[in-house]
Order: C-alpha cells, then sequence, then structure tokens
C-alpha cells in the first residue's frame, strides 16, 4: 500500500529552536556502528563468493568498552587496551563448506581501526572479542525459501526526510571538516573523536565542539591553550562560509580551564575518547544520513550491521531518506518530504505494509499535481529493491 498526503506542520526551519548533533568518526558510539557494518560488508562478499548470494547474519550487537591509559604533557602509555566485542549472528556453514566467519570479522574490524583513527594500532590497542553464533531455524529459514525477493525478518518501521536543513548541513559540513585528510594534516594535533552540537535559536547558529588534542604534540598546558585558540579561529572561519545565519559562535572544549594542569585540559593518546573515558555501542551514534536531529521524526532501527538483504531496519532505514530525496529533487513545487515504511515480518520487502510520504508543498502548489508522481517514485524504488539490496552489501551507502 502506498499512500500520498499533504503534511500538515511546519518545516523544521520554520521552528524557532533546532538541536542536531554529529558524532565523529573517533567517537565510541560511531566506531561501533561503522566497524560492524564493515563485518557485516565483508561477511556478505564472502557468502557471494563462496555461494552466489548472501546468507542470513545480522552483525548489529556491539560494545566497546574502554581500556586504560597514562597521559602526559607530550606522551604517554596504554595500561589496558580497549576492548570491542563483535555480536549477534552468522552463518558459519553451508552443508559441509565452512565459512572462516571469526577471521573475517576480525580482519574487518581491524581494517577499519586502520584505516580511519591514526593513532590506533588495532593489534596493541585493541582487544577484539567474537561473540558470533548460528541464528535460530525460523529465521535462517527466511534465506532458503522461494521467490525472488528475501522475506523481511522483522515487523519494524523507518523514517526519512529531505532536505536537510541549514543547521543539520552546518553539523554535518564541521565535522567532516574536521576529520578532513586537509585539517588533519594542517592541525595534526588533534584526534578524531569530534562531537558538534548544534543550537540554532531563531537566526542564530551556536555550535559546542569536544575535540581532543594529542599528548605526544602538545608539551605544555600552555601550548594547549595556545593551539587550541589558533584551532577556534579557524572553526570560526570555516562558519564564516555556511549561510542562512544571523550571528555564529563556537565554543571548542568547554569543560576546558586554565591553571588545573591535565585535569583542565582534552587531551588523549589515540585520539578517541574509548582509550580511557567513554565506551560505546551500536546504535547510539548518529542515525543512517550522519545526524542526531532531534526536530525531525527519528526511527528506533540501529541499521548498521543488519543484513542488507533481509533487515528492513537497514534496508528500509537508508531506503525512506532516499525516496525523500528523490521525491523533492524530482516534484518541482515539494518543499519536504516525509518517507515512512512499515514491513510485516515473512512479506517480500519489495511489498511493504504500508510506504507513505508526507509532502511539504510550495503555496499554490496542490497534492494532486505530485501525487501520482511520487507514488510512481516509491513503486519504482521498491520494484528495483534487489539492487539497492546489493549495493548496500557493497557498502555503497554509509549508515551512521
Amino acid at each position: 500500500m502506498i499512500t500520498i498526503e499533504a503534511f500538515k506542520g511546519n518545516s523544521v526551519q520554520e521552528q524557532q529552536v533546532e538541536i542536531v548533533e554529529r558524532k565523529g568518526k573517533g567517537h565510541p558510539d560511531f566506531i561501533c556502528d561503522a566497524a560492524m557494518d564493515a563485518v557485516s560488508v565483508a561477511l556478505s562478499q564472502e557468502y557471494i563468493r563462496q555461494f552466489g548470494r548472501i546468507l542470513h547474519h545480522n552483525i548489529d550487537k556491539s560494545l566497546l568498552a574502554a581500556g586504560s591509559v597514562e597521559k602526559r604533557f607530550g606522551g604517554g602509555r596504554v595500561i589496558r587496551p580497549m576492548e570491542l566485542i563483535i555480536g549477534d549472528r552468522a552463518t558459519f556453514s553451508v552443508g559441509d563448506r565452512q565459512i572462516p566467519v571469526t577471521e573475517i570479522a576480525l580482519g574487518a574490524a581491524r581494517e577499519w581501526f586502520r584505516k580511519n583513527l591514526r593513532f590506533v594500532d588495532p593489534e596493541l590497542h585493541v582487544n577484539f572479542r567474537v561473540v558470533l553464533a548460528p541464528g535460530s531455524e525460523e529465521l535462517t529459514d527466511i534465506f532458503a525459501r522461494p521467490g525472488e525477493v528475501m522475506a523481511a525478518n522483522d515487523t519494524s518501521a523507518a523514517v526519512g526526510y529531505w532536505p536537510l536543513s541549514p543547521t543539520e548541513l552546518a553539523v554535518l559540513a564541521l565535522e567532516q571538516h574536521l576529520n578532513s585528510r586537509e585539517f588533519k594534516e594542517h592541525f595534526p594535533e588533534t584526534g578524531e573523536d569530534i562531537k558538534v552540537m548544534g543550537l540554532r535559536s531563531g537566526k542564530d547558529l551556536e555550535l559546542t565542539v569536544a575535540m581532543p588534542f594529542l599528548a605526544r604534540f602538545i608539551e605544555s598546558e600552555g601550548e594547549y591553550f595556545a593551539r587550541k585558540g589558533v584551532v577556534e579561529r579557524e572553526i570560526g572561519e570555516f562558519l564564516t562560509g555556511l549561510p542562512g545565519f544571523g550571528r555564529k559562535g563556537v565554543r571548542l572544549n568547554a569543560l576546558d580551564e586554565p591553571g588545573r594542569g591535565l585535569g583542565g585540559v582534552y587531551l588523549s593518546l589515540l585520539g578517541t575518547s574509548a582509550e580511557d573515558a567513554d565506551s560505546g555501542q551500536v546504535g547510539r551514534g548518529n542515525r543512517v544520513n550522519g545526524i542526531i536531529a532531534l526536530g525531525r521524526p527519528l526511527g528506533t532501527e540501529a541499521a548498521a550491521g543488519k543484513n542488507p538483504v533481509s533487515h528492513v531496519g537497514k534496508i528500509y532505514n537508508i531506503l525512506a531518506h532516499r525516496l525523500a530525496q528523490e521525491i523533492c529533487e524530482e516534484l518541482e513545487g515539494v518543499r519536504e518530504a516525509h518517507v515512512l515504511l512499515l514491513s510485516r515480518i515473512g512479506t517480500p520487502i519489495d511489498r511493504p505494509r504500508m510506504a507513505a510520504a508526507q509532502l511539504l508543498l510550495e503555496k499554490g502548489i496542490r497534492l494532486g499535481n505530485v501525487s501520482a508522481k511520487a507514488e510512481e517514485i516509491i513503486g519504482q524504488r521498491l520494484a528495483g529493491i534487489n539492487g539497492f539490496c546489493m549495493e548496500l552489501a557493497a557498502g555503497r551507502y554509509p549508515v551512521c
């Protein structure tokens, strides 16, 4: 069933207050989401290589337990490594053929750390514990049932929206800038565990940024605050190029207090608070569009690591945002779109129990002018869902 209706509320941009958060790639929650999805992609590709299709797995349960370090100005040492628990379900064998699930999971997780966190050595700084096990007979049986399209393995709902507001874009752009290769080349003393919290009040934008400085580059408290001042000014210059706001302000590492030594500065040995201060968990990070927007509808599913061909908690979450974007970009007169998708367990994923689009229209545009085309877009994308799932299996779309 596909339903198209007019959205009766106001755009989030018309609200007096808007709050948006973004967790960067060194944040423990982001690490869990991204690393578990990397494991799912690696397993999917191995299943395809061996069997020509993706088998049952869900790698969406993970905990990153913080380690322990000793820090000082100029360096420090790791006392106890952080620990990443990789959990839930996977297919370990088909007939007499074995799949090296544990080795694949460890390889994918270690490779993610190597590619994304400059100063984390996954061999030295992370202990890995794989607690994957075979799935239940009923859920595993979904993959053996006939049909060109996989049946949904859960009754679940998802929501997506488009376009992003100027506040959402600003928060997303700032974190991506601070974690870009170019920024790290100019400011190698900054770590990857970045969190940006944006508050728009009327037209004014206030950003609070947490970003550690690496102890190996900072020889004293005075040098810390000097370098922090340079980075804070650079962030301010970056914000001047963001349109759509009145006053813009930024506060970097708001807990800092001069004169308190190590207790008054945000220093890190490895660039992530998982080294000693903060643990992480799948599902507590960004939504699949990269932000946590408190004024928007939010789904409850953690998409990261879920099976890309049967688990609607992943498929529908990402698809809903892409459908909303396509509707806005293809239909003149649609200011904003919300798309809701609901599955029923056991029903093919190309036949959701409900697909609904709520459209915020420009003045003078009637729903009848756009509803047929919006329904056609949704129908076409559902009809091509197998191809979309293969793109998910290849890791084409980020989940955090």
